[in-house]
């Protein structure tokens, strides 16, 4: 403290409300990165004030007044950090509310302070039996400690966290599992003020004294945290009340009264001390705190008032200040000579990076008002002229005082809008923090998917039509994510027949068909058109992406290409006046007879059915008998898929409305008296026709088949589909129960009753005559967790849209825009049964086989895995590269003011695939090039960037013996399965183009390993072989062997940089090299594509780097830096 040491700033803190008095400071502190001081009231507000003028910077709501005073304020590098009794506060610097954690277990908070994770975790204490470690970048609660005494004080220093208890003693925890290390008795009641720094503990504290109850020690006590041990303490006549270790002078405290007294001492030599006085008149301190620079401390008044003292040349808050953010000033408009005359276009728009306020958003524009309604025609055309102008009779075609909703027929239902492409919210970003950012997206998030204001009848946004738009980079850089923020993943539309999707989701969920699909995939089926394989591959792809969007584009295929599913009005291309309904529920039975004929051909299995015909297939014989000469025919009469049979229209109104389980055993049980041929008498006689069920499959799958007004009413009814029923099936006869009729049945226990839980429904979704019908899942997911204990929780599944809903939302319906048409109910015993046996079973043969009829290459080019030796392991390096072809152009849409605008993007297809090995004594030796067999046309072979040629992946002239698709698909699987660990150059595009995801864990993608994210440029393979391996790769056309190669050799080269030290040096010179030259290696001036189809040295967000697009060639310039990199390698 230096001479010219005085108070330079006076601050009183504002009433809460207006005439009230002024609010009593509880707690305050200075900011460690800003030039602020923050202070908290009794009501929950926290305001900051800025510099040494105090000027009033931020304040806001922390916590509710009911919860009383702020009780300590923390400060991190991304916001500040506040406590009540009841609850936990962080919000940015500008008041905005990041996250607010309340519980009830949050009895008497008092203190806190950052555990041995530094900022990113707080430990939280009070007056009562439990601390808490709390999350700060997720605002929750980590881990619940109890603890013996109530906490009121908290410093860290080094590694302890000091902690004062009410009772006068200080104990030592050690910061990194908080186990109690050592207790210092500092006073006989209770610690007022405490402070901690290096290898020192400093305490002020209250002592009863006869007659005047208790009264401030006249000592400060010292304690060393080296030795654990009490040092002489520190004479304080006037009392001490408050402490503090100067932050820049380890053995430094300053100790303060309440009457405003100071003493600076030297903890080694309190023998000599600076003493000031602050002068408060009339009132005493209730507050101490110095600035982290140790340039300014501040105080607290009894009367509302902040003291700031410090030298007015040298005074400021931070050792090392950031600048603090204000709000813009707006900026004056430019003058102008104007006149009546002056032509309005000659005033120029001035510049401007932010949308203009003709762009508002459509989500924030309000409807005010309405315009007049339209006079009614019969009015008009009857209107008889008079003295005072025209009346008319009134035609009485409305109530008395009813009002006209004139927006109404202009109206278009409300949809979700797009959200902006990854592009473009790249470029925001960086004329924007990030805080912005995401508050901005989460609340235009909120706005389109609305629910609050919905009723009955509304169809909510989050039911609408979602369309993926498509920039210049493609499908890529569409942002999925904004639609789905679960664990879950979603499936993308722009495929044929993705209406499919919703049944897909379905099956994924049902633990039965999940593990059967699974468990076929895992076994030697190679047959090529095999759906349950497709379905194995791409439940398997639902749950490892864990939220990514997904396609299901293999399957899609395959489907599309049946020969027998053409007729069956199941492919969209060919059944356009088909209904969605009718066309999911014609899949839903095509579906599961084709997947039960393709395990039974796995077989033999014991009485002809397999484990899929047990768990799908209900068993019955269809009965028909003549009405004339009781002659019975008896036919098979199991079936995969139970259609619903409604009471017919003339026998509604007669009878109570039926329940479900009553709709549901007539539509099993099918009895009916239709006309028929009997070969006994020999004519067409009245036929009754019934079911005789022998079993019931532990999966129910039901179309809804939904024709008649009646049927839609008894679907609107609220409740009137029952999560769960129960199934009896005694000598052939089906008898289903709900509600409480299964209780009795159980408790009676006198037939075998198996209960049945609802998994989810697809439902037909119509929008509105603005918007195309389309289908959505609801989805009970906890069915299929693993995990025992997970609570009922129902999702909406619509294509890539996923979100969490209510489970009353799921299951009501609604006759005008929401219709079920698929249900799937499972036995409950079979809840949680999730089989991942099928990993430990994978039938690897596929892998060491050649399958071509021409003989092997060479052993120096091509080796199979041996089976013994090189059985495929987790953390096994693979390098791969695969090559792709065009099957389909982009459909592209021309408006009348000439905007071009993508309708579908271009379908490329798997033409080569690579494998190498990436390690051992054969590394960089390829165990898989296969070409793929392609049936369908192709538009471009790409040959300058794929290396295919026309004719290669035709079976008849291809010189490479190609391979089907789905075999291909099945090695990678497998190997992605065994754990290997794939090493290649922009591996995200070559993955969805496969339709495989494989996790982060296993990939290694040389994109990234050589890519600085603040130049905002990914590199080329090509430039990379040049600049760093010194070598010359794609001189003519690409080979997938050379470029898997390739990249497996730049991430040894990526380790052997890492293990030097020297990777950001060596990233630096790659980039200045890669500046000087173009970011183009000799020899890459070749013609380019004009359209799609050419490759870009520079990759835009969401693109592979050495893939087709349609950038612009980069400019040609000499080689500055010849073929070094900058500095030698340390590792030559």
């Amino acid at each position: 403290m230096e001479a010219d040491w005085d108070e330079v700033g006076l601050i009183q803190l504002p009433p809460p409300g207006p005439q009230h008095a002024p609010s009593p400071v509880t707690t305050f502190t200075f900011d460690t990165t800003q030039e602020l001081l923050w202070t908290g009231n009794d009501y929950g507000r926290i305001t900051s004030f800025y510099g040494s003028s105090l000027d009033r910077y931020t304040s806001y709501r922390g916590h509710a007044p009911s919860e009383g005073a702020v009780k300590q304020i923390l400060l991190t590098e991304n916001g500040v950090l506040s406590i009540s009794k009841g609850s936990i506060h962080f919000a940015i610097r500008r008041g905005l509310t990041q996250w607010h954690l309340a519980d009830d277990v949050f009895a008497d908070l008092r203190c806190m302070n950052f555990t041995s994770k530094g900022t990113r975790e707080v430990l939280v204490a009070g007056c009562q039996d439990h601390m808490f470690k709390v999350n700060v970048d997720k605002g929750i609660i980590v881990e619940t400690i109890p603890t013996a005494s109530y906490y009121t004080i908290m410093k860290r220093t080094g590694q302890y966290v000091c902690a004062a208890t009410d009772g006068g003693e200080v104990h030592i925890l050690d910061s990194g599992n908080l186990n109690l290390v050592h207790t210092f008795k500092a006073h006989a009641g209770s610690i007022n003020d405490m402070d901690a720094k290096a290898d020192f503990l400093v305490t002020c504290g209250w002592s009863p004294r006869q007659q005047y109850g208790f009264m401030l020690d006249p000592f400060t006590n010292v304690f060393s945290l080296k030795t654990l041990s009490a040092l002489p303490p520190i004479p304080f006549h006037t009392g001490a009340a408050f402490v503090r270790m100067h932050p820049r002078m380890s053995t430094t405290s300053i100790i303060a009264s309440q009457n405003g007294q100071m003493q600076v001492i030297d903890l080694m030599n309190p023998d000599t001390a600076n003493l000031r006085q602050v002068n408060l008149y009339d009132a005493f301190l209730t507050g101490f705190e110095i600035a982290p620079s140790g340039e300014a401390f501040a105080m607290a008044s009894n009367t509302c008032n902040v003291h700031l003292w410090g030298s007015p040349s040298k005074i400021h808050f931070p050792e090392y200040t950031n600048p603090t953010e204000f709000a813009d000033q707006p900026v004056p408009p430019p003058s102008m000579d104007w006149s009546i005359d002056t032509p309005l276009s000659t005033v120029g728009m001035p510049p401007y990076k932010e949308p203009l306020l003709s762009a508002w958003p459509s989500h924030m524009v309000f409807e005010v008002g309405a315009p007049p309604p339209k006079p009614d025609p019969v009015v008009q055309n009857n209107m008889v002229k008079s003295e005072m102008g025209f009346w008319a009779r009134n035609p009485n075609t409305k109530r008395r005082n009813q009002i006209e909703d004139t927006r109404l027929p202009d109206r278009i239902n409300e949809s979700l809008n797009a959200p902006k492409f990854l592009s473009e919210k790249a470029r925001s970003a960086q004329s924007a923090s990030d805080v912005n950012l995401k508050a901005r997206e989460t609340m235009e998030t909120l706005t389109d998917m609305h629910l609050d204001d919905v009723t009955r009848k509304d169809v909510p946004a989050m039911y609408g039509n979602v369309e993926i738009k498509y920039s210049k980079y493609g499908v890529d850089d569409f942002d999925f994510a904004f639609y789905n923020q679960t664990t879950f993943s979603g499936l993308e539309t722009h495929i044929a027949n993705s209406y499919a999707n919703p049944l897909l989701q379905l099956c994924r969920f049902t633990p039965w068909i999940r593990n059967l699909a699974l468990y076929h995939t895992a076994s030697s089926c190679l047959y090529e058109t095999c759906l349950l394989c497709e379905l194995g591959f791409l439940v398997d792809m639902l749950e490892k992406a864990n939220g990514v969007n997904c396609q299901a584009s293999n399957f899609l295929k395959t489907f599309s290409s049946l020969s027998n599913a053409a007729s069956l009005n199941v492919l969209e291309e060919l059944s356009p006046n088909v209904a969605l309904t009718t066309m999911i529920q014609n899949f839903n039975r095509f579906l599961f007879h084709k997947i039960s004929e393709e395990f039974r051909r796995m077989g033999p299995y014991p009485s002809d059915r397999s484990p899929l015909d047990e768990a799908l297939e209900t068993q019955a014989w269809a009965s028909m008998r003549c009405g004339v000469c009781r002659n019975e025919i008896l036919t098979d009469g199991k079936t995969f898929v139970n259609e619903l049979i409604y009471p017919p229209k003339h026998t509604a109104k007669l009878r109570p409305p039926p329940t479900f389980s009553q709709i549901l055993k007539a539509s099993v049980e099918r009895q009916d008296q239709p006309r028929g041929w009997c070969p006994k008498c020999r004519r067409y006689t009245q036929m009754n026709q019934k079911k005789t069920i022998q079993s019931v499959p532990d999966v129910l799958m039901l179309n809804a088949a939904i024709q008649s007004h009646e049927a839609k009413q008894l679907w609107a009814t609220p409740n009137w589909l029952p999560t769960e029923i129960g199934i009896i099936v005694e000598q052939g006869n089906f008898f289903c129960y709900e509600g409480i009729d299964i209780n009795q049945h159980l408790q009676r226990g006198v037939y075998k009753m198996e209960i049945y839980e609802l998994i989810g429904v697809v439902a037909d979704i119509n929008s509105g005559e603005h918007q195309k019908p389309h289908l959505v899942s609801m989805i009970n997911t906890s069915i299929s967790s693993p995990e025992p204990s997970s609570a009922e929780k129902w999702y909406l599944f619509n294509d890539f849209l996923v979100r969490p809903i209510p489970k009353d939302e799921a299951l009501r319906f609604e006759p005008t825009w929401k219709l079920p048409a698929v249900l799937t109910y499972q036995k409950k015993s079979a809840r949680h049964m999730i089989d991942n046996t099928w990993k430990e079973n994978l039938d690897t043969q596929v892998l060491f086989r050649w399958w071509s009829t021409q003989p092997e290459p060479p052993e120096d080019r091509f080796k199979l895995l041996d089976p013994y030796t090189e059985m495929p392991y987790s953390g096994f390096p693979v390098a791969i590269d695969a090559e792709f072809i065009r099957l389909q152009s982009e459909e592209i849409e021309m408006s009348a003011d000439g905007t071009r605008e993508v309708i579908r993007p271009d379908r490329k297809g798997l033409g080569r695939v690579s494998v190498c090995r990436g390690s051992g004594e054969l590394a960089r030796l390829p165990f898989i090039d296969d070409y793929i067999a392609v049936t369908e046309p192709i538009v471009d072979y790409l040959t300058v960037w794929s290396g295919i040629n026309p004719g290669d992946l035709d079976r008849s002239t291809s010189p490479h013996s190609p391979i089907g698709l789905k075999l291909a698909y099945k090695k990678l699987w497998l190997l992605l399965n065994k754990g290997c660990v794939f090493v290649g150059h922009s591996l995200a595009n070559d993955f969805r183009t496969i339709n495989m995801h494989v996790p982060k864990r296993q990939v290694v993608d040389t994109v990234d390993l050589f890519f600085k994210p603040s130049l905002h440029r990914k590199l080329n393979l090509k430039f990379l072989a040049w600049c760093v391996l010194k070598e010359k790769i794609q001189q003519s056309n690409h080979d997938s062997i050379e470029d898997a190669t390739t990249a497996l050799k730049l991430w040894r080269k990526h380790q052997e940089f890492v293990d030097a030290g020297v990777l950001e040096q060596m990233l630096n010179d790659i980039y200045s090299i890669g500046r000087d030259v173009g970011f183009r290696a000799p020899g890459s001036e070749g013609v380019r594509p004009s359209t799609a189809g050419g490759r870009s040295d520079t990759p835009e967000p969401g693109q592979r780097s050495d893939t087709p697009s349609s950038g612009p060639t980069p400019r040609k310039t000499g080689f500055g830096r010849g073929l070094a990199i900058g500095s030698p390698s340390p590792m030559k």
